[in-house]
C-alpha cells in the first residue's frame, strides 16, 4: 500500500509499504477513505518532538471502512462498518478509561517505559506519533491497523460526508475539550490564542457553550477571517497590541477564560523579545518549547480565571511567571484529548446541524501529494488552513 513515511527532519515521502495485518484478536483493519494533516504533525516534521524513526508512518486523523476484524472484537465492529478512528488508542477497561480519562489509558502504550522516563508516567498509545506513544503506524495511508478496535472507534452513519465527520478523530473534540475545561459562564469573555484548525474549533465550541464574547488572536488574514465568520472578535498580534486590545475589549478586567491553541511553537518576532530568547535557547538545546503564549495568558487573565491548554508542549519551558499565576489564583487545565468522552455529543451536534466541521478545510488532494502539502501547510502558502488527503 501507499503511505506517508517519515525519513528525517522535513523529509516526508509517499512510499510503498507492507499492508497491515491482524496481529491481535482485538485488532481491525480499515480501508482509509479520508485522512488529514494536523498541526501537531508539523512538530514531527520539524523533529521538535523526539522519538520518530525512519520508516514510521505519519498521521492520526483518519476514517474509513472496516475490511477485517479480529476474533476478539466481539461483535463491536463488523466488515463494512464506517468508523472514525480517534487519535488516542484506548482499552476501555483500565481505571483511567473507566473514569473517561482516555488519553491517559494505562494499557495501550506498548512502549510505556520510554514515556515514563520522559514524563514520569505514560499516557495512551497514539497513532503515528513517535515511539514515546507506542510507535504505532499512522493513518496517512491506504489501510490502517486499529489496535483495541472494539474500544478505539467512533461508528458513524451513512449519508454524512467524510469531511463533516473526519475531525471527530482529533481537532473537533480537542477544541471542544479546550472550551469545556474553561467552565464557561454566560458572562465570560473567552480569549483564544491561535486560529489554526484547533483554534477554529475552540472558537465555535466556546460560542456553542454560551460565552458572552470570544476573542481570537492570530496574525494570518485567512485564519482571522475564518474566526470572524465563526463569531469571534479578532486581534492581529502583528499590527495590534494584544495587551491593549484585551484591556479595551474587557473594560480593563481581562478575559475570564484563556485558551492556548498554539503550544510549543509560539511565533518569533522582534517586538516580542522573549520569543527571540526562546528561539536562541532552542538552537543551543537548553529549552525545548517557546511558551510566549502561556506567559501572555497568565499576565492578562482575570484573577480567579481559568487557563486551558490544548496546544502541544514537548518538554521544558523557561521563565513562566509562576508568581503571577499563583497570586492571581488562576487555574490551569491541560491534556491530550479524551476523544471518546465527547464524541457522542459532538456527532449528535453534527447530525442536528449545529456545526459543520468541514468549514475548516481549504485543500483536498490525493495522498500522493501529501509530502508537498506538508510544506504548503508549514509555510501557510495558498491560504492553507487544513489539508484533507484522499488515498
Amino acid at each position: 500500500m501507499k503511505a506517508l513515511v517519515w525519513h528525517g527532519k522535513e523529509d516526508i515521502r509517499c512510499d510503498t509499504v507492507t499492508d497491515p495485518e491482524i496481529q491481535d484478536a482485538r485488532d481491525a483493519i480499515i480501508k482509509v477513505t479520508s485522512c488529514a494533516i494536523c498541526g501537531s504533525d508539523l512538530h514531527l516534521f520539524h523533529n521538535y518532538i523526539p522519538g520518530m524513526l525512519p520508516g514510521d508512518i505519519m498521521g492520526h486523523e483518519t476514517m474509513g471502512e472496516v475490511v477485517e476484524v479480529g476474533s476478539g472484537v466481539d461483535g463491536k465492529l463488523k466488515k463494512g462498518d464506517r468508523i472514525v478512528v480517534p487519535f488516542t488508542i484506548i482499552c476501555g477497561e483500565c481505571d483511567q478509561c473507566k473514569r473517561g480519562n482516555f488519553s491517559v489509558c494505562e494499557t495501550t502504550n506498548r512502549k510505556s517505559h520510554l514515556a515514563e522516563k520522559a514524563f514520569g508516567h505514560s499516557g495512551a498509545g497514539l497513532f503515528g506519533y513517535t515511539h514515546l506513544t507506542g510507535g504505532y503506524p499512522g493513518g496517512q495511508a491506504e489501510y490502517l491497523r486499529v489496535p483495541f478496535a472494539d474500544a478505539t472507534h467512533i461508528k458513524v452513519p451513512a449519508g454524512i460526508p467524510d469531511e463533516q465527520l473526519l475531525f471527530l478523530s482529533d481537532i473537533f473534540p480537542t477544541g471542544w475539550q479546550a472550551a469545556v475545561q474553561c467552565d464557561i459562564e454566560p458572562t465570560d469573555t473567552v480569549a483564544i490564542w491561535g486560529c489554526g484548525p484547533v483554534g477554529q474549533m475552540a472558537i465555535r465550541s466556546a460560542i456553542l457553550l454560551g460565552a458572552n464574547q470570544v476573542i481570537a488572536i492570530d496574525c494570518l488574514p485567512e485564519r482571522l477571517s475564518m474566526a470572524e465568520a465563526g463569531g469571534a472578535t479578532t486581534i492581529n498580534f502583528e499590527t495590534e497590541s494584544v495587551l491593549e486590545r484585551l484591556e479595551e475589549l474587557t473594560d480593563g478586567r481581562g478575559p475570564e477564560k484563556c485558551i492556548d491553541c498554539v503550544g510549543m511553537e509560539s511565533h518569533v518576532m522582534a517586538s516580542l523579545p522573549d520569543t527571540l530568547l526562546d528561539r536562541a535557547k532552542q538552537m543551543v538545546m537548553v529549552e525545548s518549547d517557546r511558551p510566549h503564549v502561556l506567559r501572555e495568558m497568565i499576565y492578562v487573565c482575570r484573577p480567579g480565571g481559568i487557563i486551558s491548554v490544548a496546544g502541544v508542549y514537548s518538554g521544558f519551558s523557561d521563565m513562566l511567571p509562576m508568581g503571577a499565576f499563583m497570586n492571581k489564583g488562576l487555574t490551569m487545565r491541560t491534556g491530550q484529548t479524551h476523544v471518546n468522552r465527547w464524541t457522542d455529543d459532538l456527532l449528535h451536534r453534527i447530525e442536528e446541524g449545529q456545526i459543520d466541521p468541514s468549514f475548516v478545510i481549504t485543500h483536498t488532494v490525493p495522498l500522493s501529494q501529501g509530502p508537498e502539502m506538508y510544506q504548503v501547510f508549514r509555510d501557510k502558502r495558498d491560504s492553507c488552513v487544513k489539508v484533507v488527503l484522499k488515498p
